[in-house]
């Protein structure tokens, strides 16, 4: 029996969360206590704020339904386990649909999950290689939540950050939002050092952490983090004319390629040919290329077939000396 009222209303919560309706006599069995100790456990529930449907009948039937706001949900281990390690996986890369709200939710979760949780989590994310789409890089998720936290807070965040062309710098900044691009995260945030705003690539973040220094939120020069970062973005990239011709069928090679990279036009049976403009930098178009497992030529521009030359050199070194070690080892 039941006799610790607070524990008692947390079980029968917990019960009330499963997707079925429970009878009231099978509540007080489980709970060990009777059917009136119920009604008035579950009136608690709902002064609570917790929207609990009774229904009629014999024996009655209580279950939680949808209401007006989200109530606090109460999770068991496994459930809490579950939970993390996927938003985990999901943070980890910049998907799409997994925005900052996620890593919000990631950040409570793990701020109030037990050490022994703690230890599960990490060593299932361990064990665990997701299938992802995209070609963003992996990130900690502990950056990620550390960022919201900051940006929840409202709480100045230091960090150590490499900028694109290799400058190492140390930033003391206000988080305003994180934003994912379906490929990347970035920050945006008002950088207290230089005075003005700046996104920054969280992949290229390192040992960020909160001060604890409390701070007003500024007013973005745009209506919001999305809009900024698009026009931040924007600002920095120059586009790029492409033209690739494939030794295989068009509709072979489409159906590999990235839909945004756009469709390519056939030759003939066996060989077509991709034009397009881009703004991503050669090194990804040359990966994305390598990728698709059909033999290509490249055509324009000058730099990307550079890449391409200066990357194949480099798999055939690697092969070579792969070869090496192995007649190496096999005499």
């Amino acid at each position: 029996m039941t006799t610790d009222t607070p524990a008692r209303l947390l079980t029968l919560l917990s019960l009330l969360q499963t997707p079925r309706e429970w009878p009231g006599g099978e509540l007080a069995g489980r709970l060990g206590v009777s059917r009136r100790t119920i009604r008035r456990d579950i009136d608690r529930l709902r002064d609570l704020g917790y929207p609990v449907q009774a229904s009629k009948g014999a024996d009655g039937g209580y279950r939680l339904v949808a209401g007006k706001a989200m109530p606090p949900l109460v999770l068991d281990d496994e459930e809490a386990v579950a939970i993390a390690v996927g938003l985990r996986a999901g943070a980890g890369h910049a998907l799409e649909g997994v925005d900052e709200a996620s890593v919000r939710a990631l950040a409570k979760l793990e701020q109030v999950l037990p050490g022994r949780l703690r230890h599960r989590v990490a060593t299932l994310q361990a064990a665990t290689t997701p299938l992802v789409l995209g070609d963003g890089p992996r990130i900690a998720p502990e950056t990620l939540t550390t960022m919201a936290s900051a940006v929840a807070g409202h709480e100045r965040l230091r960090f150590a950050y490499r900028s694109g062309d290799g400058t190492e710098s140390r930033r003391l900044t206000e988080p305003h939002r994180l934003v994912s691009t379906g490929r990347r995260w970035y920050l945006v945030a008002y950088d207290i050092d230089r005075a003005d705003w700046r996104t920054f690539r969280v992949d290229r973040v390192s040992d960020p952490f909160a001060t604890g220094a409390r701070f007003a939120p500024r007013e973005l020069p745009t209506g919001s983090a999305a809009e900024y970062l698009r026009r931040s973005i924007s600002h920095h990239r120059t586009s790029y004319d492409f033209t690739v011709t494939f030794a295989a069928p068009a509709a072979a090679v489409s159906a590999r390629l990235p839909a945004f990279l756009g469709t390519p036009e056939p030759l003939d049976p066996d060989h077509c040919e991709l034009r397009g403009t881009t703004e991503d930098p050669v090194e990804w178009l040359a990966v994305r290329l390598a990728m698709l497992g059909v033999d290509f030529t490249i055509r324009e521009p000058a730099e990307l077939v550079s890449h391409v030359r200066e990357m194949g050199a480099r798999m055939v070194r690697a092969a070579g000396a792969e070869g090496a070690g192995a007649e190496g080892a096999g005499g």
